[in-house]
This record gives C-alpha cells, sequence and structure tokens, in this order.
C-alpha cells in the first residue's frame, strides 16, 4: 500500500447520530453534515512529511504517529493546509492555551466527536461496526505494541482502524465545566480491554499529553457544508 493510499481522504454522508456519556448517564442527538475524513490515522511518515518530527516511541513509517497532543495534531492541521494552499482551520494564541477553529475555513482539522463517532459507524447500530478481531488492535490480540495502519478490516465507508490501534484526538471540549480543557478522546487502542474498543466509548485528556497509544487523522468539511456555516 503506497504512502499516498494512507493520506486518503473518504467522503462521509451527512446523517445524524446519538452521542452518550456513561458518567452522567446522558444522551444527546447531533445533526452531522457531510465531510471528509482521513481513511487511516496519520502514520509517522505522513507526520514527519509536513512537521520534521519523528515523536513516536515505536518507530516505523506506516505505524500511526503516537505521543502526540492535541495541540501537536491542530499544528498539524494547520502546517498541512498551509502546505496545500488551504485556509488553516485553526487561530492558535501563543501563551493563551486557546484555540479557536474558524468554521468557514477549508482547510485540515480535527473531526468534531458527533463526526467521529457517525464516521466509526458507517450505518451501522451496534456498539461496533464488525468482529474485534477482525476490525481493531486491542490488548487481545496486539501482543502489547502498536501495529501498522490498515492491518484490519475497514468499515462499510473504507475507514480503517477507527477502534483499536490509536486513540484518535477530536476537536471537542470533553465537558468544560467540570474537566476544563480537557479533550475528546475516541476509538481505543492497542493495549486496551475490548470493551473501550466501541463506537460510543469517550475518554478524556488534557490537550498537552503525550503517550503511545494516543494519536489521531484529519478531517476538512466539504464545499457545501463551508458555504452553509454562517461567517
Amino acid at each position: 500500500m503506497g504512502s499516498d493510499l494512507l493520506n486518503e481522504m473518504v467522503t462521509i454522508p451527512a446523517g445524524s447520530v446519538t452521542l452518550s456519556d456513561r458518567r452522567t448517564e446522558r444522551s444527546w442527538p447531533v445533526e452531522v453534515a457531510a465531510f471528509r475524513l482521513s481513511a487511516f490515522p496519520v502514520t509517522q511518515a505522513w507526520y514527519a512529511e509536513v512537521t520534521g518530527a519523528c515523536p513516536s516511541t515505536a518507530r516505523g513509517d506506516r505505524l500511526p504517529v503516537e505521543g502526540v497532543s492535541w495541540w501537536d495534531a491542530i499544528r498539524f492541521c494547520n502546517t498541512l493546509s498551509r502546505r496545500e494552499g488551504l485556509t488553516p482551520a485553526y487561530e492558535v494564541r501563543p501563551g493563551t492555551g486557546e484555540a479557536e477553529w474558524d468554521t468557514t475555513a477549508d482547510g485540515y482539522r480535527l473531526p468534531t466527536e458527533a463526526e467521529w463517532e457517525h464516521a466509526c459507524r458507517a450505518g451501522s447500530t451496534g456498539p461496533r461496526y464488525g468482529p474485534l478481531d477482525e476490525i481493531a488492535w486491542y490488548r487481545g490480540n496486539s501482543d502489547d505494541r502498536v501495529r501498522p495502519v490498515g492491518g484490519r478490516q475497514p468499515n462499510a465507508w473504507g475507514l480503517y482502524d477507527m477502534l483499536g490501534n490509536v486513540w484518535d484526538w477530536c476537536w471537542d471540549l470533553y465537558d468544560a465545566e467540570v474537566y476544563g480543557t480537557y479533550r475528546v478522546l475516541r476509538g481505543g487502542g492497542w493495549s486496551d480491554e475490548h470493551w473501550s474498543c466501541r463506537a460510543s466509548v469517550r475518554r478524556r485528556s488534557h490537550p498537552t499529553f503525550r503517550i503511545d497509544d494516543v494519536g489521531f487523522r484529519v478531517a476538512r468539511s466539504t464545499p457545501a457544508a463551508v458555504d452553509a456555516r454562517p461567517a
């Protein structure tokens, strides 16, 4: 599988998803506009090509980049956008610990939590989009290490490693009133038990946190979705 294919973006159709939180026993529906999402987690080769950095603990071009913070992920998105002549999605304010998302921008960004779950489910309604051992690397089959992307079956929309291998950073705050600036992680990782590798599972972490089972994938708004959003 060539490196260009590992950077492939997939168009995700519009739809709706119901998010839920086990801690608060709350659920809420969200409408999701069509958007584009990378078919694979960002690989170490792609991350190094864009940023010149190799932060991961394990090394391999086709391994998902890990050891990246939420801030690292949004800076990658902005750098990639500028390289491709697109408008960066984020305004990062140095020294303030704040970032603002320009929803009218056509550049790369992190998926929202609702977009991530909608894309993960790919029209399915169960906890997973297929049998766990066929679709995910997790504690039961990973041999305690991160694995090259694309080594398990994709979901119905052609997305690989949505569950297992590495957790994905999302744009959203987890619960600002309780956890402040903590951001959402989704998907489960190579060291997680089977119950963490489900489409609905939410995890939280501080945006500066770096560890060897957390990575990310990138999204882009479709032109129609950008045009429909208020300035």
